[in-house]
């Protein structure tokens, strides 16, 4: 009689480990693609340290490090993170953002409610420029970044804020029927910026996107990239009226491009204002012309490089639609400009550095 074999099934065995002997660092794979990143952000961060300094006061408790703030920011960011709350619970238990942010396997994490207040404090405007901005003082920015042509666009983020909160500004309230979620009905009553005001975020502006569009509740955020490698180098946030692409459009091209540059921009650059302000500033405007009444001619329009930025300009849509995909920006969790601000800047800031390792060839996007 032959023996019964039995099924060679593993057993599911529930006994708990009471020691392990692998190191945080043993446990995140030699070639993650966090650990260039993390070197990256390291070496900004040390540049930084002055600045921190001066965020602080020499009385009270020690607060979270700023250094662990910054990187736990970035990781939410990376990984589309939606809320504070499921960062933290991800740091608690997930060990390779432990070892992102510099925590130890047994150090204990912040509540939530501690992170958001450290980083309301700490990442203002100012300081998420100067992290932008020491970016582009990494070694290997150089050699991937162009310093000669540009181009600039805007889009719209969803402001945290509903059309039922968007009221009179004589002393109109919100809708109430009782219930968390009141019916409202707004047909046939005109609505607009000169009127109306939200009460949830003061500084939203009712926007849309083109005459076809639905109109909500937004914000506008403009950027601009250089042609060599798609990388942008500067960022700005304004309200959504007539003229804020222009007047950010210049604003970043007084900031960051030299004389002699060129900036490729849209058909709704193709205006006396940003043509003649663009001029200027010794830039030439490369814009898409208008089927009637455009701003350039064939001066502009004959050079071989202005179908090179026609062309090359679209790639800043790339960065947009990052932005409102992985970076979660579509619509801000955050109410005021100022906020959304540092956002964005935050969140190009990542895209920088994760754009910076695709050329280099060590970021891979299967690890995320």
């Amino acid at each position: 009689m032959q023996p019964q074999l039995k099924p060679m099934r593993g057993l599911d065995l529930k006994q708990d480990e009471l020691f392990s002997y692998t190191t945080l660092e043993q446990r995140i794979p030699s070639d993650h693609p966090l650990r260039p990143l993390r070197k990256f952000v390291d070496t900004v961060l040390a540049s930084m340290d002055q600045d921190f300094d001066g965020l602080y006061s020499t009385r009270g408790r020690a607060s979270i490090a700023p250094e662990r703030l910054l990187r736990a920011s970035l990781l939410q960011v990376i990984y589309t993170v939606r809320s504070e709350r499921q960062l933290v619970e991800q740091i608690d238990f997930n060990l390779l953002f432990r070892w992102f942010v510099g925590l130890s396997m047994d150090e204990p994490v912040w509540d939530h409610s501690t992170f958001s207040q450290n980083r309301d404090r700490l990442f203002n405007q100012e300081v998420a420029r100067l992290f932008f901005q020491r970016i582009k003082s990494l070694e290997q920015w150089p050699g991937y970044a162009s310093d000669e042509h540009f181009s600039v666009d805007g889009t719209l983020i969803d402001a945290w804020a509903s059309h039922k909160s968007f009221v009179r500004k004589d002393g109109g309230e919100p809708p109430k029927d009782g219930t968390r979620n009141p019916y409202a009905d707004f047909k046939g009553e005109k609505r607009s910026n000169a009127t109306h005001r939200s009460k949830t975020d003061p500084e939203a502006r009712l926007a849309r996107k083109n005459k076809g569009d639905a109109s909500r509740l937004a914000h506008m955020a403009h950027t601009m990239i250089e042609h060599r490698s798609g990388l942008i180098v500067d960022v700005e946030c304004t309200e959504f009226n007539g003229h804020a692409e222009v007047e950010a459009a210049l604003a970043m091209l007084e900031r960051t491009a030299k004389p002699g540059s060129t900036v490729g921009a849209d058909k709704n650059y193709d205006q006396q204002a940003f043509v003649q302000g663009a001029r200027k500033l010794k830039v030439t405007p490369h814009v898409a012309q208008k089927a009637k009444s455009s701003a350039i001619d064939g001066r502009t329009t004959r050079h071989e490089g202005y179908t090179t930025s026609l062309k090359i300009r679209k790639r800043i849509e790339e960065g947009f639609g990052w932005l409102k995909t992985v970076g979660g920006l579509r619509k801000t969790k955050l109410i005021g400009r100022a906020k959304l601000s540092a956002q964005l800047l935050l969140g190009f800031s990542v895209y920088n550095l994760i754009r910076l390792g695709s050329l280099s060839g060590w970021w891979r996007g299967s690890h995320v």
